[in-house]
């Protein structure tokens, strides 16, 4: 019953089409609401990080994210009149265009509002504070290593995240490779304590690789860690 006590719509009302049922001055409320909304909007996407975003910018996001949700409620809700999706529209344009523009002349601010390139791996060895500033987890790390056919970290030249999300590997000549921590799944997960045999061995934290004697235990002399995997030394097959 409720469905057949609805108001009825008139089609064609152009008042309620372009005004709506609101007084004038409502569309200034929607216009800082506008505001409010997309800097909190960009907030979120920056404390999210680049990683999040890959292939678009960050205020490209922006724009998809929120005049999608106008776009949609406009085609089909009858509350939302024309007037005030122009207004959103208007105002998500012009702080895209402001945004863009102070990071074109503002280098600093560009790099605050979308990130710096920043290294995460130099000569096989994790720079293990860039690398958690990142919000990045060792086993996403891994992942798009692999999928760049690396087998261990002793086969990498220098690894960067960039501003766009990405990762930028480069790789030792085969003549340069040294040892490193193996990152297959099967290897990653037969760490060890104990030391049996003396030789290189790569640290599953850090990535630190040192020559080990025999022992119960070793501790990682760079992060105090004591799982350890056999260091490899495996040759890129490009």
């Amino acid at each position: 019953m409720p469905f057949f006590l609805a108001e009825p719509i008139t089609a064609f009302d152009w008042p309620r089409i372009w005004l709506g049922e609101h007084p004038p001055l409502y569309a200034l409320e929607v216009l800082g609401r506008t505001v409010v909304a997309y800097l909190l909007l960009l907030a979120a996407l920056r404390v999210t990080g680049r990683r999040s975003v890959k292939q678009l910018s960050l205020f490209e996001l922006s724009i998809v994210i929120g005049l999608g949700s106008i776009a949609g409620d406009t085609m089909f809700y009858p509350e939302v009149p024309l007037s005030h999706a122009l207004i959103v529209f208007g105002a998500v344009m012009a702080l895209y265009w402001l945004f863009n523009r102070l990071t074109e002349f503002s280098p600093k601010f560009s790099n605050w509002m979308e990130g710096e390139d920043v290294l995460l791996l130099k000569d096989g060895l994790l720079h293990w504070q860039n690398f958690e500033q990142q919000h990045l987890t060792q086993k996403e790390l891994f992942g798009e290593l692999r999928q760049q056919q690396v087998e261990h970290l002793g086969q990498l030249k220098a690894v960067y995240s960039e501003a766009s999300g990405e990762l930028s590997v480069f790789f030792c000549e085969d003549a340069d490779v040294r040892p490193g921590l193996p990152i297959l799944p099967e290897d990653l997960t037969s760490a060890q304590q104990s030391i049996a045999a003396a030789g290189p061995y790569a640290c599953l934290n850090c990535s630190h690789v040192a020559e080990l004697a025999p022992a119960a235990a070793h501790a990682c002399p760079v992060c105090r860690k004591g799982d350890w995997l056999p260091a490899s030394t495996a040759r890129r097959i490009t």
